[in-house]
């Protein structure tokens, strides 16, 4: 917004604190108020904590204040961050296997797995080395929820699936959870130069969304692929589930060197500044060692 709508926006706002206040004036002295004109008819309006009144005039000359002219969009310093490019986003599956029923679930899952990617992409299958015991962990891909409302339709119908998978596949689990999260707007998602192992580290982020933690977040990233000892595969922030979380996997040639990789990082002064400047947003961390499954296309 130029300085000459500002200017303007405030007086349009002055006006209404003015028009509240002989309305209130002539409402106490018992006189009708005679300031309404066409198009003038008063509407109650808030403004740091205060309800003024003002006509549709007045707020239109306000919006239009705002915009700084045709074609121009308002901009919020409220704002939580910077958009999605897209409409893609992922969801997140994780199931508790019945301790005595893995090998059984793995079993049956790479049988039928096929069945489910004829209805969209997976992005990776694991199952929890460290940090989580009996528990399957997966990734799928969305163009919109749309998509993933067809493919649900499509699945619950799939005589295939539901028959050689689904009614034997939850007699073995204790839960199912999932998450919807989408990649950050800096991000895309990364593809391993060879097999090995993931590392998902879950940062439970304070209230306020990447406007206040973002670009802190993003530096402590950055730092950390820069020791080049670990790849980003990709940083998810979530949409459901619990808000202002953010996942982000790592992919390391084996545990050894990932374990190498972070003794080196933290002895590197780039790192350690990027990350006293982001974990003063950050409530609590979490992280797992993944095992990619056979039948993972993140391997």
């Amino acid at each position: 917004m130029g300085v000459g709508h500002e200017v303007e926006a405030v007086q349009c706002l002055a006006k209404c604190r003015r028009a509240g206040q002989a309305r209130e004036a002539a409402e106490e002295g018992g006189r009708p108020f005679k300031g309404v004109a066409e198009n003038q008819a008063l509407l109650p309006v808030r403004q740091n904590g205060k309800t003024m009144l003002g006509s549709r005039a007045l707020f239109g000359k306000i919006a239009a204040a705002g915009r700084g002219g045709a074609g121009r969009q308002v901009s919020s310093s409220f704002a939580t961050g910077p958009r999605q490019g897209d409409s893609t986003f992922y969801e997140f599956r994780t199931y508790t296997v019945k301790p005595d029923k893995m090998k059984d679930f793995l079993e049956l899952t790479s049988k039928n797995i096929h069945l489910r990617t004829a209805h969209s992409p997976m992005v990776g299958y694991w199952t929890l080395e460290f940090g989580g015991m009996n528990k399957a962990f997966h990734i799928w891909k969305y163009d919109s929820f749309t998509q993933r409302a067809a493919v649900r339709a499509a699945l619950a119908k799939d005589q295939d699936w539901q028959g050689k998978y689904m009614s034997q596949m939850l007699r073995l689990l204790d839960k199912q959870e999932n998450e919807i999260a989408y990649l950050v707007p800096w991000c895309e998602l990364g593809s391993p130069p060879k097999d090995g192992v993931y590392e998902l580290v879950t940062f439970q982020m304070k209230p306020g969304g990447p406007a206040v933690w973002g670009q802190s977040f993003k530096a402590a990233i950055s730092a950390h692929i820069k020791t080049g000892y670990t790849k980003l595969i990709g940083v998810f922030h979530t949409e459901y589930g619990l808000l202002n979380r953010v996942h982000v996997l790592w992919w390391n040639e084996n545990p050894d060197s990932r374990a190498a990789g972070r003794h080196y990082a933290h002895e590197d002064p780039r790192v350690v500044a990027a990350v006293r400047e982001s974990v003063q947003f950050l409530e609590s961390q979490r992280n797992f060692l993944l095992l990619p499954t056979g039948f993972s296309p993140l391997k």
